[in-house]
């Protein structure tokens, strides 16, 4: 399974970004999805998750309001929506597939993960 995250990037506080992710290498319309970021010397974290058809969703408390995720079935594809962004945004946003079809925060619920892509909020 290969998980290709992009769409990070270097934007002003109260600018948005789209994060989007491309997933190979098994059905894909299976397995929740997820987005987690890790920030400089912190531990990552939970940011967003989506259950497989998409039809629920749940997102940690720092971005609620501001992000959203979605997903494509059909393009094997998860992306999420960041608006009004702020410097504590910071971070390399990973995107996860889940072991199972249900929406999960948990990091050990996810077995496979992309390669990261960076996002950068100035201030």
């Amino acid at each position: 399974v290969q998980l290709q995250a992009s769409g990070g990037g270097l934007v002003q506080a109260g600018g948005f970004l789209r994060l989007s992710c491309a997933a190979s290498g098994r059905t894909f319309s299976n397995y929740a999805m997820g987005w987690f970021r890790q920030a400089p010397g912190k531990e990552r974290e939970f940011v967003a998750t989506i259950s497989w058809n998409g039809a629920v969703t749940y997102y940690a408390v720092s971005v609620k309001g501001r992000s959203t995720i979605s997903r494509d079935n059909a393009r094997n594809t998860v992306a999420m929506q960041m608006n009004s962004l702020k410097p504590e945004d910071t971070a390399v946003y990973y995107c996860a597939s889940s072991r199972g079809w249900a929406i999960t925060q948990t990091e050990d619920d996810y077995d496979y993960w992309g390669q990261g892509t960076q996002v950068t909020v100035s201030s």
